[in-house]
């Protein structure tokens, strides 16, 4: 369970932060669905598909730093240092992990631990951390368990139509 209580975050701000991250995470996630879905469709080898999972990782995060610090500078006329970088950095730190377990079963295929097309496959992992993340979400509302099971599905929804998206597209 995460530690929310940062001394050097305000108490209020805490859950905002917890938010924020979390948010990140989702993002990342549905991003990577889509990602390697389009990889699992292509005729690409080990080492293209980690170079593309880690791209896109590295994208993503770099992207929502710029913007951070952009709309920082933006509106306190400073760049962001100290407290406020380590926030921008803390809160956009999972789009950097979103990459691990695709890169995971990925180097498994390059070892011929398991194919690549099945290392591709694992996109369903992602759906199932939608459907989990979203489960929680219903259960932290106070709505009980079939709330959470909506959620749950609603998010895990969005993530199978990422997916069929990309492979209707046919990348």
């Amino acid at each position: 369970m995460v530690d929310d209580r940062r001394t050097d975050v305000p108490p209020g701000a805490q859950a905002g932060v917890l938010a924020d991250r979390l948010k990140e995470r989702i993002y990342a996630t549905i991003t990577m669905i889509a990602v390697v879905v389009g990889l699992s469709l292509g005729d690409v080898g080990s080492l293209g598909a980690v170079a593309t999972v880690l791209t896109t990782a590295l994208g993503l995060w770099l992207a929502a730093f710029v913007a951070d610090q952009q709309a920082h500078r933006t509106v306190h006329r400073h760049l962001a240092t100290g407290r406020e970088l380590r926030r921008m950095l803390y809160v956009s730190s999972p789009l950097l992990s979103c990459a691990v377990g695709p890169a995971v079963l990925i180097a498994l295929a390059a070892l011929d631990v398991l194919s690549l097309h099945a290392a591709l496959l694992a996109a369903g992992v992602g759906v199932v951390s939608l459907f989990l993340w979203g489960c929680l979400g219903g259960l932290r509302m106070g709505g009980g368990a079939l709330t959470a099971l909506v959620a749950g599905f609603a998010d895990a929804a969005i993530g199978v139509a990422v997916a069929l998206v990309k492979a209707a597209a046919g990348h």
